[in-house]
Parts: structure tokens; sequence; C-alpha cells
């Protein structure tokens, strides 16, 4: 039997004529287009389900928590929301639209334009959810190596300014391949369109999609990456210097530091407020497991979706083999794709004690009161998903504003933050 075509083989063309007077539209369709429903459409659809109910439940709580909270609408937190309103929409609408493909390859039923809306909303949402990832490592970068600069950079202002930047940005970015996709049609051989071949695949050349891909990969997941990778190093050191620091202090204070002179011990004063302030933006366990977490997570649930895009557009003979091995790597891609809308608020909320306090206020307010307290302090050491006030302390003076207060204890030491 011929090999199925893939979408490899119908690219840079809207239409392709056939000429097989002897088969039937069904035995037609099946030897230019494949079967209409893929072989791994339970499993995945499995897989997805779980995923949808997971990710559904953990970034609408995340939205919930965010909004009905004045204490949690924090410049950290507005990242946190945008990024869950992101897995919101492709969990929504994107994961609908790929299981209903998978359980129907052809026709395509919403026209040219709902293949527009298709490709715009998985190259926006996934544009969107890079960036927030990236903003937010970048703003816990300055309130951490730089926390008398976050004073005015870290602020909700800022924030909303960035995100509204980063969603313009990702329509903007995900313009380009939206346009080159349209509605593909078989044509027999007396010329007449076969309507029910209709698919949702690249109509214009190729060369355009490999040159997109290429760039998009670049900006949206190589750098990215390393600018993730750096970040977190380089907060890791500042947070094991201040750590060591705290240390000496420590031991200075019973030997023969005890007259130090005022100049030092402003300085002390001083290095104590920051302290206190990075506290509250722990990002790492004593051996800075959490960071590395953060990156290989990025990197696991990006990485095969980008491989996806990368193999489809270098790969110009499609053989059996190929269109197997392409088969099983957009399954996982897919995968792994959705499971990054799961992680996030895992990551990113669930692990902070302040936003698993208000996730347990919303899951049971409807069978108690409503309590009178904005929230409870915890005496716990902040991770790196912690949050923080809406303005960060005045390093000079000392005092936090409203909504920074939060107990810490830091390793081993116990040391309070308060």
């Amino acid at each position: 039997m011929q090999q199925p075509m893939c979408e490899g083989d119908l690219q840079n063309q809207s239409r392709h004529q056939i000429v097989d007077p002897h088969l039937s539209l069904e035995e037609l369709l099946f030897k230019y287009l494949g079967p209409r429903r893929s072989a791994a459409f339970l499993p995945v659809c499995i897989t997805y389900l779980l995923i949808f109910l997971v990710g559904t439940l953990g970034n609408s709580l995340t939205c919930v928590v965010i909004i009905r909270h004045n204490v949690m609408q924090t410049p950290t937190n507005f990242y946190l929301f945008s990024l869950a309103v992101s897995d919101l929409l492709v969990l929504l609408l994107g994961m609908p639209l790929e299981l209903y493909e998978m359980w129907h390859n052809y026709p395509f039923l919403f026209g040219t334009g709902g293949c527009y809306f298709k490709t715009f909303l998985f190259e926006t949402v996934c544009f969107a959810s890079i960036l927030n990832v990236t903003a937010l490592s970048v703003e816990r970068y300055i309130a951490v190596v730089h926390p008398i600069k976050a004073k005015f950079v870290v602020t909700r202002t800022h924030a909303k300014r960035v995100i509204i930047i980063l969603w313009t940005l990702s329509v903007v970015c995900a313009i380009p391949n939206t346009s080159l996709h349209g509605i593909f049609y078989l044509v027999n051989g007396s010329g007449h369109t076969i309507q029910e071949s209709a698919m949702c695949i690249l109509v214009k050349p190729r060369w355009l999609y490999n040159l997109t891909i290429q760039l998009t990969t670049l900006l949206f997941f190589f750098l990215p990456m390393v600018t993730i990778s750096i970040l977190y190093l380089l907060i890791g050191l500042q947070l094991k210097r201040e750590r060591v620091l705290e240390g000496l202090e420590a031991k200075a204070g019973t030997g023969r530091y005890n007259n130090e002179s005022g100049r030092i011990k402003q300085h002390n004063n001083r290095r104590r407020q920051v302290t206190k302030m990075l506290c509250k933006w722990q990002l790492v366990g004593l051996g800075g497991e959490e960071e590395v977490v953060l990156v290989v997570v990025f990197g696991v649930c990006w990485a095969p979706f980008h491989t996806d895009r990368l193999m489809w557009s270098f790969i110009d003979q499609w053989t059996g083999e190929w269109h197997l091995i392409f088969q099983y790597v957009h399954i996982i891609s897919g995968v792994f794709f959705y499971l990054s809308s799961v992680v996030n608020p895992i990551l990113y909320n669930l692990m902070s004690s302040r936003f698993r306090e208000m996730f347990k206020e919303v899951m049971c307010h409807q069978w108690r009161p409503r309590s009178t307290r904005t929230f409870s302090l915890s005496i716990t050491r902040v991770t790196m998903r912690s949050t923080t006030g809406d303005t960060l302390p005045n390093l000079s003076t000392g005092p936090f504003e409203a909504g920074d207060s939060e107990f810490c204890i830091e390793g081993h030491n116990q040391t309070s933050c308060t």
C-alpha cells in the first residue's frame, strides 16, 4: 500500500489534483490523507483529559485567589496571573481543537477563519507563556541581586506595563506563522474540489515557514532558556553569599568584633534589611535544587514542542520511517506542551505557603462564613514560589509596607523575617 501523504507532502499549495478514477471517495481520501482518526487517539485523549482537569483546576484557583484577595495582588502575582490566563486559554480552547483533529483529521469544519484562529491561538499562548516565565525570572533576579533598585522597579505599575508589552509582542509574533496556514483541498480528475478533504495546514512556500520556525525557536526557546539559566544561577550565588555572610556575622557577634565601629554596624544593619527581603524572595533550597528544577522543567516541557516544529521544517523527503518517528515526536511534544500548563501553577503557586492557605480558603469558602481576616501568617521557609507585597521595603529605613509582612525561617539558623 502506498504511504499516505503527510503534511510535508501537501505543502506550498492549497489544492492538490489527483487522478484515481478506480478508487471510491473513502479509498481516495485514505490513500492521500491517511486514516480519519489517529491510532493514538484513545491513550492521548485519556492523558489529555487528566492534564485538562488538573491544569484547569490549578490555574483557575490561581486566578480566583489573586482576584479575590488584595494582599495577593503583588507585582510577582500579576505575572503568575498572566501565566495562568495563557495556560487556561490553551487548555480550554487549544486542547479541544487538537483532540477534535485527532478524532477527525478531515474534513476541517471551521473554515479558513477557524484555521487562522487555531494557529494564532497556539502561537500566541506559546509565546506569552515563555515570555511570562522569563519576565518573572528577570523580576526575581532584580529583587535578589539588586534589592535597592527593586524598590523602584518591582512595582504593580511596572508589572502591568511589562505584561501588556509581552502579550502585544506575542500577538505580533504569532501573525507570520498564522498567515502561512490555510485550508487545503484535494481536487479530483474533473477539476472539482473534494470538500471532504479539507485540512488546516501550511499552504504557503516552505522556505517562509522554515525561516519563521527557526527565528521563533531561537527567540522563544534558546534565548529564554539561556536567560533563565543564567539569572537563576546568579540568584543562587547571591543567596549563598548572603547565607555565608550571615554565618560569619553570627560568629563575630560572640568574639572580638563585639566592639565594631559605627560604620560597620550601619553596614551590617543595612545588610540585615536586605536579608529580610531576601527571605521573602527565597528562591532556592540550601543547595539550589529548586532553581535547577525550574530550568529543567522549562527545557523538558518546551524542547519537544520546538523539536517537532524543527523536524517538520527540515525534513524534505518523508519516508515511512521518518513519518512514523514524526508521529511519535508530535504526540510527545503535545503531551509536554500541555503538561507545562499543569506544572506552572504547581511550581510557582502551590509550593507557596500563602498560596496554599488562599487555595484552602477558596475551596472551603462555600462551607463556612467568609473570614474577616485578609490572610494568616505562616512561620515557614519561603520557597521560590513565595509572594511579595505591593512594594519592597525601604532599605534605608527598614519597615515593610502593607502586605509585606511574612515570617521566614532561613535554613537551620531560624532567622525570622517579620
